[in-house]
């Protein structure tokens, strides 16, 4: 799992999956000429509103929303230069050298828009 899955994994609160999945049984055919069933659609995530409310729990949460070594922590995940590395490789973030300002901002920026990609609701602010 790339570090990019355990942020989104870690907003949107779900955890890996470690069983299989189990099929699920057959449901009843609708009746001939009736509409398929809709699937309802999940929600949108409020990335900021869930990042808020983790901040205020650990009393702060630094600046996670321009820091991406703030986020990493808010998120109890590896803010070292190497995990910044790794994911500057995975979303192919390649501003400045490894660890310099210019990086972590773009790295940052990157975050935010590929969590807007993903489903979540992220304010233009953050994207930009």
């Amino acid at each position: 799992m790339g570090i990019f899955s355990s942020i989104w994994n870690k907003i949107t609160g779900h955890k890996p999956k470690t069983a299989p999945q189990q099929t699920p049984a057959p449901s009843a055919q609708p009746a001939p000429g009736a509409a398929p069933a809709a699937t309802p659609a999940l929600p949108p995530v409020d990335v900021e509103a869930v990042l808020s409310d983790l901040a205020a729990s650990k009393g702060g949460g630094g600046n996670w929303r321009t820091s991406i070594v703030d986020l990493l922590k808010l998120l109890d995940l590896d803010s070292s230069l190497a995990a910044r590395k790794e994911l500057a490789e995975e979303l192919n973030v390649h501003a400045g050298e490894h660890g310099s300002a210019e990086q972590n901002i773009a790295l940052s920026k990157a975050v935010w828009q590929k969590l807007a990609e993903n489903g979540g609701q992220v304010p233009a602010s953050l994207r930009d």
